[in-house]
């Protein structure tokens, strides 16, 4: 690991680090908040959308806080439990305060006309479009600040705000979205900004709300309490769905589940990989994406990580998201925007000085352009665990799942970018030709659940072919797999292999696979996609530990009847979650620090899978002998 990795001056960086950041989420919207309570990251009226405060990529780029005057670092933080609404407390030399924070959710409100965003079936709760911020003095007295600076299209407009009404209590500023503040303070325009200050003695409320749609925002401290209320028994409603193991990484479940139900957009059941762009993989490096997409892959594997733990109802809004996407015989790309669109195109924001000096900010993402033969073998493999557990298959969806098939048929021998997006030359992959083999099998499974006999015998035949081939070409003297036909490098998505059932996990081609990955393929431990020396992936410099392939090894060494060595893996993983329990999408093992997209649904997912495999196997005590639940 290089320099870069280890040495950044930390503690003199004005922007927080990456795992210290709340994530906050309706379904709809996302956004993130710094430990000093500003929220200095988020986009409107989608996650995709330009974002309003992008404080969190240039510290002049606009943000919204609420919290003491003269205080910045609170004297603790959490997330209420079973939510995903942020507690800050804090402390002064005169008094505490207590700040929450929540986007809020209500009842179903489009009564008299239908929804023109809504193409899945609405719940009884829906995405109010409010950041709600209430706050109470506790003990002594505490001077209350608040400042709310949003700069519209990534921090090129500045916004001009103009009060409504003949009091101080509502304030309305247009740019891309019109925004909308209600208070019970009393805010001064000042510049671009608004700012308000008050004493605050025990027993004292407050509130202010930031809101972008017609829906009535809260206009009193009455209303706004109601709404937390209301919120906070929408997640307690949402959690107690789940089935959590009594164990004692019950929470990081949980955690784990409520941000990738976060990280879902209601409207059309897409899923996005994470709720930023351009934080950086490797510091002051240039591997900054954006991801705030709906990645196919990552997608229905978090699908799983929620279905593990009983929550299955994303998975069907998932699905017709996919057969929204393919209608008019459109082939399935590798990403798309929450809405569905299709062009994400991909450019640079220069006047946007970078997280930590990052360059260059990245916004839309290129690769959506690629051909990455893994993405059929993700849906199927997701589809087919779906349909197994209900002995049904949606009948509109297998048209759609059968050109997936045809899709896998037709492209497998041609290289690919394969699952980690080399902008290096197409390469045989070896991930990507097992998760053809995927595509093919899962195919014929389900063809013969949906009496198709004859795609199924055709499909499994060139599942076969495809499995001898793999295991002809991919294989090394040593008897492990290696990351492309004709190289001994190895790579951490061969981790799938036992996962997804492509050998049994005592072939000693996965032993041998799994132990030279551990043994070869880490950082004090921890997992690399591959070495950058060895891979052709077009780009400089180094990179963090993935998080997810960590957890992708503690599975797999289950798998392998690794038991003990999967725990200890587990156990220390756990240790470098964020004081919040996310995870962003690397580890710097050297530092502790999270590196790139926060938080990671991918991460998230592979978290779950790794600790339902270590609880299940000690339950058990016959490791290797039960179905992963999920399949990443």
């Amino acid at each position: 690991m290089s320099e870069a990795l280890t040495s950044q001056p930390w503690a003199r960086s004005p922007f927080p680090p990456i795992a210290d950041y709340a994530f906050l989420s309706d379904c709809e919207a996302t956004c993130l908040v710094a430990p000093n309570g500003a929220v200095e990251w988020m986009c409107l009226p989608r996650p995709d959308s330009p974002s309003v405060f992008t404080t969190m990529l240039d510290r002049s780029a606009g943000s919204f806080r609420l919290g003491p005057y003269d205080e910045m670092v609170p004297a603790a933080r959490r997330y209420m439990p079973g939510s995903l609404m942020v507690e800050t407390t804090w402390q002064t030399r005169t008094g505490w305060l207590i700040v929450r924070d929540a986007l809020c959710m209500g009842p179903w409100h489009n009564l008299d006309e239908r929804s023109h965003t809504h193409r899945r079936s609405p719940t009884d709760y829906d995405a109010e479009h409010c950041l709600l911020r209430t706050v109470r003095c506790v003990s002594g007295s505490v001077d209350l600040s608040m400042t709310c600076e949003p700069v519209f299209d990534y921090g090129r407009r500045e916004a001009s705000w103009r009060y409504e009404g003949p009091g101080y209590g509502e304030l309305v500023a247009e740019g891309d979205v019109t925004l909308r503040l209600t208070t019970d303070l009393r805010p001064g325009i000042e510049g671009r900004g608004l700012h308000a200050r008050t004493r605050m003695v025990e027993g004292d409320w407050h509130f202010v709300a930031l809101s972008w749609s017609p829906l009535p925002p809260p206009r009193t401290l009455d209303e706004a309490r109601e709404r937390m209320e209301r919120t906070s028994e929408y997640w307690r409603q949402w959690i107690t769905l789940g089935n959590f193991p009594d164990h004692p990484w019950r929470s990081y479940l949980q955690r784990s589940a409520l941000t990738l139900k976060g990280l879902t957009y209601a409207p059309t059941g897409a899923l996005l990989a994470a709720a930023t762009m351009a934080l950086p993989e490797t510091p002051h490096g240039e591997r900054n994406w954006d991801y705030r997409y709906a990645w196919v892959r990552d997608s229905t594997f978090a699908l799983w990580g929620l279905y593990t733990l009983g929550f299955d109802r994303e998975a069907n809004d998932f699905f017709y998201f996919i057969q929204d996407a393919c209608r008019d015989g459109h082939p399935l790309q590798v990403m798309y925007r929450v809405g569905g669109e299709r062009e994400i195109e991909e450019e640079s924001l220069p006047h946007l000085s970078g997280y930590e000096s990052a360059f260059p900010v990245r916004v839309g993402n290129a690769a959506y352009k690629q051909r990455q033969h893994d993405v059929w073998g993700a849906v199927l493999d997701s589809v087919y665990l779906h349909a197994r557990s209900r002995e049904q298959l949606p009948e509109s969806l297998w048209p759609v799942l059968k050109q997936q098939v045809e899709q896998a048929a037709a492209h497998w021998e041609e290289p690919d970018r394969g699952i980690w997006e080399v902008r290096g030359e197409p390469q045989h992959f070896v991930s990507s030709k097992v998760m053809c083999w995927v595509a093919l099998d899962r195919g014929a499974r389900l063809a013969r659940l949906y009496d198709e006999p004859e795609y199924a015998d055709k499909w499994q035949t060139l599942a076969d072919q495809i499995h001898a081939q793999v295991c002809a070409n991919g294989v090394d003297d040593r008897g492990v797999f290696v990351q492309r036909y004709g190289s001994s490098a190895l790579d951490a998505s061969l981790l799938l292999l036992p996962l997804m059932r492509f050998l049994p996990p005592a072939d000693p081609r996965i032993r041998a696979t799994v132990l030279a990955i551990a043994a070869e393929l880490t950082v004090d431990g921890l997992v690399l996609r591959y070495r950058v020396d060895e891979t052709d992936d077009g780009l400089s410099g180094e990179e963090g530990t993935f998080t997810i392939c960590s957890f992708w090894l503690a599975a797999a060494l289950v798998e392998i009847g690794e038991v003990d060595q999967a725990r200890k893996l587990c156990e220390r993983l756990l240790a470098y979650a964020s004081p919040l329990e996310l995870y962003a999408e690397e580890i710097d093992t050297y530092s502790g620090r999270h590196l790139g997209n926060f938080p990671q649904a991918f991460t998230h997912l592979a978290l779950i899978n790794a600790v339902m495999h270590v609880i299940r196997a000690e339950q058990s005590q016959a490791p290797g002998q039960f179905t992963p639940a999920n399949p990443a």
